[in-house]
């Protein structure tokens, strides 16, 4: 096969090499070198790069190129039964699995019609808000990391693998949980569980409240981080901003209050916002949603309804494992539901979730066929993550650092 002598370079480092071209002649008199950051520097906080042109410590200008770890999770779960597709949730935003698991589910409830029982919907928003916790505590325990202060870390990390103790009382997993199943949850909260979720409630905050002081007066922390990185809430609307980052800009738009799904319509909580959109403030903004979450999750638990934990739908949830041991019917959903062998019915819908880094949606298109004909996943770390060689152009390359970890830009969730 005859090939010619050009160089296969990325669909960014080409941008980046035409873009250089038309800035050759005002930089002239510059000495500027062009640095990789990424895709593997520690510092990038995941598999992408940025490819930056630097004056000194200054950047000039900078190109994100994406897909180191695409993983085509539209494409597999296109051939896979609806119930085989959940474990591909969990390898997005591996922070907060539980919200990744049970936004999808609540796409394919709407899909085939299914109401799910109140026990079952309370039961969700408090693993929800304990995976919201754990994501905000690796954001900003990192992001103090990155600013040079590692005890913070080490203080919540230690709480963060508390949540993990509960996710494997509930489900038997710890960070891909495949939490949950179509219907409902696997299985119901158990006494143990009930137990460990109120001590958490009862011991975290005096710890966090403790990381909180470490930090929010910090002179040194509030020097690299106040007006590092600003966006406006007009500049972040036109990216798309969702999450933490939006908020921090000054917008109040949180999926859980403008479009109440599971149960949150029953729980009273506040959504915090800032003002300049600076890397202070998005720290701020998850250190107000971690107590908020708290809230919600103690509403929660002390007012848990009673009754089934799935809903009534054989063709959709696995029958228990005793009752297939014993009953032909159950057998024959079992067997049908494990094997792909139950047809969908024909739809198209969308379903969005409060994730930890904004508005997670799925896409969903059936054309009645025993798997979807389209999913799509609205990744919240995708779309914010275009505005950030806008952020960093004409700050430090420290201060690049502290930008990106206060976004929290997942490489998980960014490629898929």
């Amino acid at each position: 096969m005859a090939t010619d002598n050009k160089t296969v370079v990325s669909d960014g480092l080409q941008e980046f090499r035409e873009n250089r071209e038309l800035k050759l002649q005002e930089e002239e008199n510059q000495n500027l070198t062009t640095l990789n950051l990424g895709p593997t520097h520690p510092a990038t906080h995941g598999i992408f790069q940025n490819i930056l042109q630097m004056d000194g410590e200054k950047i000039v200008s900078a190109v994100s190129t994406v897909g180191y770890i695409h993983r085509a999770f539209e494409k597999i779960a296109e051939r896979r039964p609806f119930y085989q597709i959940t474990p591909l949730t969990d390898r997005m935003n591996y922070c907060s699995s539980p919200i990744n698991n049970m936004g999808y589910h609540m796409t394919v409830e709407k899909l085939l019609g299914i109401t799910v029982p109140q026990r079952a919907e309370y039961i969700r928003v408090i693993m929800m808000e304990l995976a919201r916790i754990a994501d905000h505590l690796i954001c900003n325990s990192i992001l103090g990391v990155d600013t040079g202060a590692f005890t913070g870390f080490l203080y919540v990390f230690q709480e963060r693998e508390k949540i993990y103790d509960i996710y494997e009382e509930v489900c038997g997993a710890r960070l891909t949980t495949n939490m949950g199943r179509i219907g409902g949850m696997e299985r119901d909260l158990t006494p143990k569980a009930i137990h460990m979720i109120k001590e958490f409630l009862k011991e975290f905050p005096k710890v966090f409240a403790e990381f909180e002081s470490m930090f929010n007066r910090n002179r040194i922390f509030v020097d690299r981080t106040e007006n590092v990185g600003p966006i406006t809430a007009e500049r972040a609307l036109n990216y798309g901003f969702t999450g933490p980052n939006l908020r921090a800009a000054g917008v109040d738009y949180d999926v859980r209050v403008m479009n109440p799904y599971s149960a949150y319509a029953d729980f009273d909580f506040e959504i915090p916002v800032g003002s300049k959109g600076d890397t202070y403030d998005r720290f701020m903004v998850r250190n107000e949603e971690v107590w908020q979450s708290l809230r919600i999750i103690e509403q929660a638990i002390n007012n848990l309804p009673e009754g089934s934990f799935h809903a009534d739908a054989p063709h959709y949830y696995l029958p228990p494992k005793q009752e297939v041991y014993r009953n032909m019917e159950a057998l024959i959903y079992h067997f049908k539901i494990v094997m792909g062998e139950i047809d969908a019915p024909k739809g198209e819908v969308y379903h969005a979730v409060e994730g930890g880094n904004g508005e997670l949606g799925f896409y969903l298109i059936s054309d009645g066929g025993r798997t979807p004909y389209r999913l799509h996943f609205r990744r919240p770390c995708f779309i914010y993550y275009q505005a950030y060689p806008e952020m960093i152009t004409g700050v430090s390359l420290s201060d690049a650092i502290v930008i990106l970890s206060s976004m929290n830009v997942i490489a998980g969730e960014l490629d898929a």
